[in-house]
């Protein structure tokens, strides 16, 4: 269902050139095609980008879309019920926190499909994403936790700092006679990032890359929670068998064949919580006679 739900998805928004308009200081400011905006020195004084036209994509065909979502963003079909980006600062930090969870959940998706498909021709055995913490590694796991704490609070430090002051921890190679990309918070390219230059060139194709990231990794995003409910209420943790399942059986392996797993998990529960009534109750003599069936 979600596969056919973002099949349905245009891949691109349209953009055109925005002309310079004036503040309300009666200062000409430009906003850039790609939804950033050069803010002049006077303090407190913002600008704000030319709506594009109201026959782009939305969400829903026909509606109106907030002030603040322009279609200048990647990925931007005019959704925020709940006003959640009418702040710029905000909108903001919004964005770069739904594109690196985006990017985090494609990687995620990825590190469980790719191996449960090498597991089924035979490459590697007995992979279990689900119980992947409770496995023996090299080191223990208090060692692993705090090397990834601090390589990860490395890394997200200075992305931090990037979104704070761009271009501030670029690591590309100042070159004679090269022209390094602008500093863009969220999308490093130059030579260790955009290896192909797929990032530079004309706005247009660029934005139409942007937006199909921010589609695949929403859609991973939905993919991740979906395998994880599969796991806890099929009891079948690999997603492969469930699609399998539900191709074969799409009348009865479902999302709303949930409801007949939660009314049967909460029998169990209920269950499970008399025997520790008893238990309460009864002390440890009647614990140990339960267990025996007596």
């Amino acid at each position: 269902m979600a596969l056919s739900i973002a099949s349905t998805a245009l891949s691109s928004v349209p953009n055109r050139e925005l002309p310079l308009k004036l503040n309300s200081s009666g200062k000409i400011s430009k906003c850039s095609l790609l939804g950033k905006t050069r803010v002049n020195a006077t303090k407190g004084v913002s600008t704000v980008c030319e709506p594009l036209p109201p026959d782009r994509p939305l969400w829903f065909p026909g509606s109106s879309p907030p002030e603040w979502l322009d279609g200048s963003l990647p990925g931007d079909f005019g959704f925020d019920p709940l006003g959640l980006g009418s702040d710029p600062e905000l909108l903001k930090w919004f964005a770069q926190a739904e594109l690196i969870h985006g990017r985090w959940a494609m990687l995620a998706v990825s590190g469980i499909l790719i191996p449960e498909w090498l597991e089924r021709l035979g490459f590697i055995d007995d992979f279990n994403w689900y119980n992947a913490g409770a496995r023996e590694y090299f080191a223990d796991h208090t060692t692993l936790f705090v090397v990834q704490l601090a390589l990860m609070g490395w890394v997200e430090g200075r992305r931090w700092a990037d979104m704070i002051n761009p271009g501030c921890v670029d690591i590309e190679p100042k070159l004679p006679h090269k022209t390094n990309p602008k500093p863009d918070v969220g999308y490093p390219g130059g030579l260790w990032f955009d290896p192909f230059m797929w990032g530079r060139g004309s706005p247009e194709p660029v934005m139409v890359l942007r937006t199909k990231e921010i589609k695949n990794g929403r859609l991973a995003m939905l993919a991740f929670v979906g395998f994880w409910f599969q796991a806890i209420y099929t009891g079948n943790n690999d997603p492969i068998d469930n699609l399998f399942a539900h191709l074969a059986d799409p009348g009865h392996r479902n999302i709303f064949s949930l409801c007949v797993e939660m009314k049967r998990m909460k029998g169990y529960l209920w269950k499970e919580m008399e025997v520790l009534d008893n238990f309460s109750e009864g002390g440890l003599s009647t614990h140990f006679c339960f267990k025996e069936g007596c």
